[in-house]
């Protein structure tokens, strides 16, 4: 019986035999050991996977966490190109403004804009042209010389109201109260500040390019001779003196000491430009125009430098 096995099996129902040969027993053998080699190869392969799993699930919470980074970064990103574009765009605006602004300027002091010409060029055109009108406006007697002007006797040939025969009205009368106050209409200097037997008490001021201004009949003198005024300045105040019939102020213009009429000076503003020109036609405008020229010549760098770093529009 070497090469048999007896297997007994025991239950409460009793005892079982079973008889296995050395065959069988091998194969058994074989079967176990096959059976446990899986098991062993199983148990080492959930190990394995397991320790694999631990290992993937910290590379997907490292990459989540580089994900919420990087969403971060780009919602930055995407906040900050906004801000830049609202920033463009308020600057668009602004120069979309500031053109229109130029461009009522522009028709203000009298330019046509160029269509071809930037936003840079428009400005120094523009600077240019203002400040040549400034300087004529400034120390060529512009403007009325009362806060509230009303022309009662025009400049020409009339009836003296107190001489009473015709002759040369050199100047305009404009009505004013006693002590109005009195300005002067152009920068210049007080050539002469005192009485005058037709005139009474008057100012003599002298400007630029053979220009002189007159103001006479004055109740009042505030400054003397050889003082310095500027455009708008206050130099006196009206009244009744010298050959006069009521209160009022004698004005005028002379250039060359030949007497103007005040009227064209008196309407020339920023406004109303080219009226001066068209009718007072006694003076060489087109030579005292490219004398002021020249005092106002724009230096080249100005803001046509800017033009490369900012953007230039047209209107």
């Amino acid at each position: 019986m070497r090469d048999h096995y007896r297997i007994t099996i025991t239950s409460y129902s009793g005892a079982k035999h079973y008889t296995v040969t050395q065959l069988m027993r091998r194969y058994m053998a074989g079967v176990g050991i096959f059976l446990g080699t899986c098991f062993l190869g199983g148990f080492l392969a959930i190990l394995f996977l397991s320790s694999r799993l631990g290992t993937l699930n910290a590379e997907v919470v490292s990459l989540q966490q580089y994900q919420t980074t990087i969403k971060a970064e780009n919602n930055a990103l995407l906040a900050q190109q906004q801000s830049l574009q609202d920033t463009i765009d308020e600057k668009m605006v602004a120069l979309s403004v500031m053109s229109d602004e130029l461009g009522s300027i522009e028709t203000m002091i009298g330019l046509t804009p160029d269509p071809d010409a930037g936003l840079y060029q428009r400005l120094d055109t523009a600077s240019q042209t203002a400040s040549e009108k400034h300087l004529m406006l400034s120390t060529i007697p512009s403007g009325y010389p009362l806060a509230d002007a009303h022309v009662t006797s025009r400049y020409g040939m009339r009836n003296h109201p107190v001489l009473g025969k015709m002759a040369l009205h050199g100047g305009a009368d404009l009505r004013a109260a006693v002590g109005a106050p009195v300005y002067a209409t152009a920068d210049g200097v007080v050539e002469l500040a005192g009485t005058n037997s037709g005139f009474g008490q008057m100012i003599k001021l002298s400007h630029n390019f053979g220009f002189v201004t007159v103001f006479g009949h004055l109740s009042k003198l505030s400054v003397a001779g050889g003082d310095y005024v500027r455009q708008g300045d206050l130099i006196g105040y009206t009244g009744n003196t010298g050959l006069s019939s009521a209160p009022h102020l004698h004005y005028e213009v002379r250039h060359l000491h030949r007497r103007l009429a005040p009227g064209p000076f008196m309407e020339w503003s920023w406004e109303n430009y080219d009226v001066l020109f068209s009718r007072e036609e006694q003076i060489k405008w087109d030579s005292l125009a490219k004398t002021l020229r020249k005092q106002t010549a724009v230096p080249e760098r100005r803001w046509s430098q800017l033009a490369p770093r900012l953007p230039a529009t047209s209107s």
